[in-house]
């Protein structure tokens, strides 16, 4: 590297500068008020692990995703968080391990290997909650409301939602007795919805009557809410778990409509997000223009068992710089105090007891050619009347 590239950052790596590192600062605080207001409560997970604590239970999806290194101290190996929420679970399994449901939010950077899209960052400020100790429709009520508070905060404008739940494709799969691998290789083909590619795998397999259908039909169950009507019919043989996911999909539209009515929402009944440790209902929120995501999440029921306590779990992420690149999180207002450059212990007691009431005051530096203006004050301290007064730096005299 020559000196002039010294400067360069890796690819998918960012940093935040002024004004924007502000505006999100300002974001993660009311976020963090938000969540506190609803009963969360803030852990700071640390940004190493050992490997086999990161990459337990669903951390097993993010093994690609994740740097590793070899600690010196005991020889083992280590990982940088790819994800917070696999930390998250532990720290409620095996740390808090209280009784009945423990709401958690987390904010912090995480560091994948990849970026997730085209143009992604590889270091996302990642923000979210995580909800332990309840299995109903009503916890996952609660995480989706506060996805879409989260989104409202932020100031990010046209929402759409998704919704679907694992749990369909994983009854009929089981009940149409695929093995590992068949399951597999229809779970890749129903993310692209190859119907032909989907229709000549079932009729290889020839899996039982009605299973096979039910399987393909899953490809077309897409659309608005309605959707559920016709997927009341054609999967109304696949079993009781079918018919109770499909029922917590109703429940769930019918609760967000009497909040949000005029909020898009859509169901897909192939959407497996995260199907390898997700255990019943996905959602992800969208806004136009956008291919990927700006918030997500879902149920993962017994994600703490592998530390040793196994509990029910819902709960969404989000990227708290995407939100800040869609949002419209105004700049912040120019509001400082300029103060000359005089020695005065007058003056002195003046500004410590104006930066004690929570004003930003710059004192100023001999010498440095720069307008107040350019430091973000609209006001100055002058020596009127025998005492330090702050006045418009308009009304100053020069």
């Amino acid at each position: 590297m020559t000196t002039e590239d010294r400067w360069l950052l890796p690819e998918g790596i960012e940093e935040i500068l002024p004004p924007a590192a502000s505006r999100l600062e300002q974001l993660r605080r009311r976020l963090l008020d938000l969540y506190s207001s609803w009963g969360y409560e803030l852990v700071i997970p640390p940004l190493i692990e050992f490997l086999e604590s990161l990459l337990t239970g669903m951390g097993n999806d993010l093994e690609l995703q994740t740097f590793k290194l070899t600690d010196q101290l005991s020889g083992r190996m280590m990982g940088v968080r790819a994800d917070m929420t696999p930390q998250v679970a532990r720290i409620d399994a095996h740390l808090l391990k209280r009784d009945g449901p423990v709401r958690l939010c987390y904010m912090g950077n995480v560091l994948r290997t990849r970026a997730d899209g085209f143009g992604g960052s590889r270091s996302p400020y990642q923000a979210g909650i995580e909800l332990y100790g309840h299995r109903g429709h009503e916890s996952d009520l609660e995480v989706l409301t506060l996805m879409l508070e989260t989104l409202a905060v932020a100031s990010i404008g046209e929402v759409h939602l998704d919704l679907a739940h694992v749990a369909i494709f994983r009854e009929l799969a089981r009940r149409a007795a695929l093995d590992p691998e068949q399951e597999a290789l229809l779970f890749e083909a129903l993310q692209r919805k190859a119907l032909p590619e989907i229709r000549q795998q079932l009729a290889a397999w020839a899996p039982p009557a009605p299973y096979g259908e039910q399987l393909l039909a899953l490809a077309e169950l897409n659309g608005g809410p309605e959707a559920l009507d016709e997927a009341d019919v054609r999967l109304a043989s696949g079993g009781e778990g079918v018919r109770a996911a499909l029922a917590t999909l109703r429940w769930l539209i019918a609760a967000l409509r009497r909040q949000w009515p005029e909020l898009p929402m859509h169901v897909d009944l192939a959407e497996l997000r995260g199907y390898h440790y997700h255990t019943g209902v996905v959602f992800a929120a969208y806004v136009p223009g956008q291919g990927q995501a700006v918030a997500q999440g879902g149920r993962y029921d017994e994600i703490g068992q592998v530390f040793g306590r196994a509990r029910p779990a819902t709960g969404f992420s989000t990227d708290l710089a995407t939100l800040l690149l869609l949002g419209s999180t105004p700049e912040p207002a120019c509001t400082g105090i300029y103060a000359p450059a005089v020695a005065d212990a007058a003056l002195d007691r003046r500004v410590a007891e104006l930066r004690r009431r929570g004003e930003q005051v710059i004192r100023e530096l001999p010498g440095a050619a720069v307008k107040p203006e350019d430091l973000g004050c609209d006001r100055c301290l002058v020596w009127r009347e025998g005492e330090w007064n702050v006045i418009p730096l308009a009304g100053a005299v020069a």
